[in-house]
């Protein structure tokens, strides 16, 4: 790091094993301070992030980042010190606003409320910018209520349901805002869900998640204070077509009538199919890209602990057990995603004769069973290469899936060992599943998936059995299919974030192939909005 003028400083990679007090953290922090030549007086010292070290399961270990913020800016020359590799500038995660001075002939409009098309619409409307957001499916309380209606009786609404409505298909899992971009506007978002009632560990847990009790109370907030400003939010309301008009404004056809927007923030989400097929037929320039498909596996969640933790498992600063675990020795690539400690496998289908899961857990993370998606990287060769057959690929085993699970949107499951062969049985032991409280049908996965998918899996499940033991216990469960990772294409846009060819229409977001998960997403729509007031006045101050 080179001398200058800093306001903080950002110490890492300081080890302690999980009884030390936090204190001490901040001790060593100052005394690697000192030895690379600043004075730790006048210094607010504060962790920054903690993160569980569990390589070595006997000596498990925490590991934090402090961050030294200082009384005022000052010059700083560092000395040359063992101390000095481990400290580096701390970053002002602040967002620069810009307005423009155009004035605006229509609001800006907001399509979907999942995380990029939220925190988008809320800038806008924080600066003054009263955006109409809107979305296909209803608010969280009657979203909850038509998932609660498919979890029950198998009655799917295909407008409201995991992937449509307020929050997006984020609301529905962990809220995991853990992400592998590095952007300064992550403490940014951090610190908004904080503002509407997350807890403020996720500040500085290295794998932060709010739980899907929670986040529903907050993303009902956010569309609150978009209101209390003076946005508009329309539920039930499809955008079924889009033009451009001649002076610059555009047009969308919605289900609630036409709606002029001077430009539109489009996040229509990774399931937005039809959306896809219309965009398509409007001359949107839209790839198709590579995605995963598989199936979520259960575990008992004190084995999980055991397996990662030993002895320490249970110990309040360690949590619930985590793993991520990936295996690309074939050239194709399996892992593990989007893991739910204590959660459960939720129904997850937007389309009628199709089934498809997700996993979700709340904030307290405390079911009997843990799960997460292994999945299979799917390449455009596997099939047409087009956007239409990524989405019919994907289609495809959703359709399969329905009828292995018996036509009522219960799912296909199969225990690991029936699966890898070591039994001719495939009996529920001591694994219950959670999808729709045990709405499953016993199958063979192999009737349900590809075959590159299951030899991939089952190589996997082998490979992860040896990094955490247990893993491939023969009574685990996995249930089909797991199809929506992220999204199967990318709308193309240019530098300045616009679709390729068209006005102002920004695609953005986890749909638009921009992003994956809920963090990465929520800063593609800032950056949106950003660039939206860098051309227009706000409509008040």
């Amino acid at each position: 790091m080179a001398d200058g003028k800093y306001s903080g400083f950002l110490v890492s990679g300081i080890s302690l094993p999980p009884d030390a007090n936090e204190q001490e953290a901040c001790d060593i922090a100052a005394s690697d301070l000192k030895r690379a030549g600043v004075d730790p007086a006048r210094i607010r010292f504060s962790i920054y992030k903690r993160s569980v070290d569990a390589r070595k399961r006997n000596d498990i270990r925490l590991v934090y980042s402090v961050a030294a913020k200082l009384d005022s800016p000052r010059s700083v020359s560092l000395a040359e010190s063992r101390a000095k590799h481990r400290i580096s500038p701390l970053v002002d995660g602040e967002l620069k606003v810009v307005c423009g001075s155009r004035p605006m002939s229509a609001p800006p409009v907001v399509v979907g409320m999942g995380p990029a098309g939220l925190f988008g619409a809320l800038l806008l409307a924080e600066n003054g910018y009263a955006p109409i957001i809107i979305d296909r499916g209803d608010n969280v309380t009657d979203r909850s209520a038509a998932y609660e209606r498919f979890k029950k009786f198998g009655l799917l609404d295909v407008d409201s349901n995991i992937q449509f409505g307020a929050g997006g298909a984020g609301t529905f899992s962990d809220g995991k805002l853990l992400t592998r971009i590095n952007d300064e506007k992550i403490g940014y978002v951090l610190q908004r869900f904080c503002d509407f009632g997350a807890p403020e560990e996720i500040l500085v847990a290295a794998k932060p998640h709010v739980g899907t009790d929670l986040l529903l109370g907050i993303v009902d907030k956010m569309l609150s204070r978009i209101e209390e400003l003076g946005g508009k939010v329309m539920y039930r309301t499809r955008m079924d077509g889009i033009r451009e008009l001649a002076d610059g404004n555009i047009a969308l056809e919605t289900t609630s009538g036409e709606i002029v927007a001077s430009s539109v923030l489009m996040a229509v989400g990774h399931s937005a199919r039809d959306t896809y097929k219309m965009l398509l037929e409007n001359g949107f320039m839209i790839e198709a890209k590579s995605f995963s498909v598989g199936v979520r596996v259960e575990h008992l969640r004190e084995d999980i602990d055991r397996a990662l933790y030993g002895d320490m498992a249970g110990h309040e600063k360690l949590g619930k057990g985590e793993y991520h675990l990936s295996d690309t020795s074939s050239g194709r690539g399996v892992y593990t995603f989007c893991m739910c400690p204590g959660g459960e496998v939720v129904a997850a289908a937007s389309e009628e004769g199709g089934v498809v899961v997700n996993g979700m857990s709340y904030n307290a993370r405390d079911g009997i069973n843990s799960n997460s998606a292994v999945a299979v990287s799917v390449f455009k060769n596997d099939y047409d290469g087009t956007p239409m057959g990524a989405i019919n690929f994907q289609r495809s085993i959703e359709k399969a899936a329905f009828e292995a699970g018996g036509a009522d949107y219960s799912a296909p499951m199969q225990t690991v060992a029936s699966f890898l062969g070591r039994s001719d049985k495939n009996e529920i032991g001591r694994i219950m599943p959670t999808y729709r409280d045990g709405k499953v049908g016993l199958c063979a996965l192999d009737t349900v998936l590809p075959a590159f998918i299951c030899d991939e899996l089952r190589r996997g499940l082998l490979s992860f059995d040896r990094k955490l033991s247990g893993f491939a216990c023969d009574d685990a469960i996995l249930t089909g299919v797991e199809t929506r990772t992220s999204a199967p294409v990318r709308i193309l846009r240019t530098d300045e974030l616009r679709a390729l060819g068209k006005g102002r229409i920004y695609p953005c977001g986890e749909g638009a192939g921009y992003a994956g998960g809920i963090t990465s997403a929520a800063i593609d729509g800032l950056r949106v909005a950003l660039k939206i007031m860098e051309e227009f006045a706000p409509e008040r101050p």
